[in-house]
């Protein structure tokens, strides 16, 4: 990747077409599965969304193994996508761009307020 690339994001349009074509070989129960395990991983981003790409690579990798061997979406997933997401993600401690955005909104106020006692 070089600096180009990483400054307009073509290298992450490729990644997700490249995620988005392997995703279309999948079964339906699975691309479904994808749609939704996307949408619920999407919180945990970053602004760009690079932190997400390892992530989102190793579950379709998981998701192409087990359609391979015929295992049924929810032996892999289980009935919760989001409990599933969020384990990927790092478990229930791991911080979404809400909390990020809070804890900077909340340093800054406190910058603030501190100026205005002094």
């Amino acid at each position: 990747m070089n600096f180009w690339e990483t400054i307009t994001g073509s290298d992450l349009t490729r990644e997700w077409k490249a995620f988005e074509t392997r995703a279309a070989a999948l079964p339906p129960e699975y691309r479904s599965a994808w749609e939704q395990i996307k949408a619920h991983l999407s919180p945990y981003s970053d602004f760009t969304g690079r932190n997400l790409t390892a992530i989102l690579d190793g579950v379709l990798g998981l998701l192409e193994e087990t359609a391979a061997e015929g295992q049924d979406i929810h032996e892999v997933v289980g009935d919760d996508i989001a409990g599933f997401c969020t384990a990927v993600a790092g478990g229930a401690g791991a911080r979404n761009y809400r909390d990020r955005w809070r804890e900077q909104l909340n340093r800054n106020v406190a910058r603030k307020l501190g100026r205005l006692g002094d």
